[in-house]
């Protein structure tokens, strides 16, 4: 399965965008330190790193963007809203944003080695895309892990859950209960850049 291996805190600097936003607070990197873009990017250059920075944040190689892009511009309202809501549907990123991974590699991981389920389902597809009234949850199997045994009791960590989930305390459960609007996406990126290039 092809998936993206670049250095994170490198390809953060590079994008212009905080590792904080991949899940990373403790990531840096050396490199050029203080240094800034050699010289002006043109508009061709300045849509495209909006288009890599969704790619990197989210895990999502070319071709799956591409059909992505394509699906959003055929479905009714704005473009770009479309791209970024369903990027944010998919499961790994659902499973990041319910707090059951530190970051969205470590979901996809968790994804792929099926320890989760949708609605009483295994799915171990990170970019399956969930809907408004599915249930995600950590599956029998899995629930002795200390990767999710952390994450219940007293000591368990506190997350900030997007306004269109729930997750119950103190399980390891959470519930969509509505799919999200583009207010509710905290990516730092300008959509209308990624449809002007796609549109040439």
């Amino acid at each position: 399965m092809a998936k993206n291996m670049q250095p994170v805190a490198k390809r953060c600097k590079a994008l212009g965008i905080s590792p904080a936003v991949m899940g990373y607070t403790k990531k840096t990197t050396n490199r050029n330190p203080g240094g800034q873009m050699r010289r002006k990017k043109s508009d061709y250059g300045i849509q495209l790193n909006e288009k890599q920075k969704v790619k990197f944040i989210y895990g999502i190689l070319e071709k799956q963007f591409r059909s992505y892009y394509e699906a959003a511009a055929a479905a009714p309202g704005r473009t770009g809203d479309n791209l970024l809501i369903t990027v944010e549907r998919r499961l790994d990123n659902v499973v990041y944003r319910m707090g059951f991974a530190m970051t969205r590699r470590q979901a996809r991981q968790f994804v792929n080695h099926g320890h989760f389920t949708v609605n009483g389902k295994k799915v171990n597809i990170p970019s399956y895309l969930v809907k408004a009234g599915d249930v995600v949850e950590v599956e029998e199997a899995s629930r002795s892990s200390s990767a999710f045994k952390r994450l219940t009791g007293q000591d368990a960590p506190i997350f900030l859950l997007p306004a269109w989930m729930e997750r119950e305390k103190n399980a390891l459960k959470g519930t969509i209960t509505r799919l999200p609007a583009r207010e509710d996406i905290d990516v730092p990126v300008e959509e209308h850049l990624i449809v002007e290039l796609y549109s040439k």
